[in-house]
């Protein structure tokens, strides 16, 4: 920061306090840490000595603040993608089941937004479309803070809800699905090339909330790239050139995502595009009943606190993910900590 001419460009002197702070930060929970690991141990030797049982409840509450932020530093040194440390651009698709599914996307669209809120990050709404009794039949949010894409990443895949319906009469048990989409906002002006032949460019009248000025002007944009089938929305600036704008940012990124990898399955897990929202491809589910449970197919990972789970409480989900990911991605019959 010393060096001459260090803040000539502020967005690059920005992006590398940034990641000073992360970094020193990062530096500082270790010693932290250590200290604390180190109380621990003092506290242990003086409990024998004194054959002090009173000391155990103080012990077990700093053993659990030190597990804590070990864990999530830990979890946080797995993220090591490229793009890992960007924001995160995350959309939801209510499947098939009308307003089942619909009511589903809604619940899982508050699910990320308290998580994200736990988490201390900032999200926004880009493009919203209500169901037609209730509900959502789709929501993309923008989730800005360090690692957001490293930690959604998870996300992405189908959804199975299983539960007694609100919405039907008889109190039959329902299945409802919705598939979760999730992309990086890579923000740096991407060396992709869009042929103008190859997009479709759509206007619409926004829905949701946003104010009376987007809700009576046609500014929200959709893009269609045809070969790809990759649609891209945005209705939540204020013109519909700043919409277009965002989402052909959007196009470019995802775009430039599938040209980056290797293989057409790496691709398509990037792309995010889920052919069928329905049995067979679900990732994860969450059961109401007859029984309470959240299962993760992919690692094996299990909540009975469906509640928690709901409001935001998916940190473990995520960890196990990153662990197995770390191991190759193992057989999900296989424990994700062996």
């Amino acid at each position: 920061m010393e060096e001459p001419g260090f803040w000539d460009d502020p967005e690059k002197s920005t992006r590398m306090v940034r990641e000073a702070k992360n970094l020193k930060d990062d530096v500082e929970t270790y010693r932290e840490l250590e200290q604390e690991y180190d109380d621990i141990q003092v506290m242990i030797q003086m409990g024998y000595e004194e054959n002090d049982a009173s000391v155990i409840p103080d012990i077990q509450e700093m053993l659990d603040h030190f597990i804590k932020t070990l864990e999530d530093m830990r979890l946080k040194l797995l993220l090591s993608g490229e793009y890992d440390k960007n924001n995160a651009i995350l959309r939801l698709n209510a499947g098939a089941g009308g307003t089942e599914s619909c009511d589903w996307c809604s619940m899982l669209y508050r699910m990320y937004c308290r998580w994200a809120e736990r988490k201390g990050f900032k999200y926004e709404v880009l493009d919203f479309l209500d169901g037609d009794e209730a509900g959502i039949k789709s929501v993309t949010i923008q989730v800005n803070g360090e690692n957001a894409y490293g930690y959604l990443r998870s996300e992405h895949g189908v959804h199975r809800l299983v539960r007694i319906s609100p919405f039907n009469a008889a109190g039959k048990r329902q299945t409802s699905f919705v598939s979760c989409d999730v992309m990086p906002d890579i923000e740096a002006d991407l060396d992709v090339e869009v042929n103008a032949d190859d997009i479709r460019v759509d206007t619409y009248r926004s829905s949701g909330a946003g104010g009376q000025h987007i809700n009576k002007t046609s500014s929200a944009i959709r893009i269609t790239h045809m070969p790809t089938g990759i649609v891209v929305t945005c209705q939540n600036e204020r013109s519909q050139f700043q919409n277009k704008d965002k989402a052909m940012q959007m196009l470019k990124a995802k775009l430039y995502m599938l040209k980056q990898q290797e293989s057409a399955a790496k691709a398509a897990g990037i792309r995010g595009e889920v052919k069928d929202i329905g049995w067979g491809n679900q990732i994860r589910s969450y059961v109401l009943q007859p029984y309470t449970m959240v299962k993760d197919h992919r690692t094996g990972e299990e909540s009975g606190n469906v509640d928690a789970v709901l409001d935001g409480s998916i940190d473990s989900f995520i960890s196990a993910y990153l662990r197995w990911m770390s191991l190759g991605c193992p057989n999900k019959n296989a424990s994700v900590d062996d």
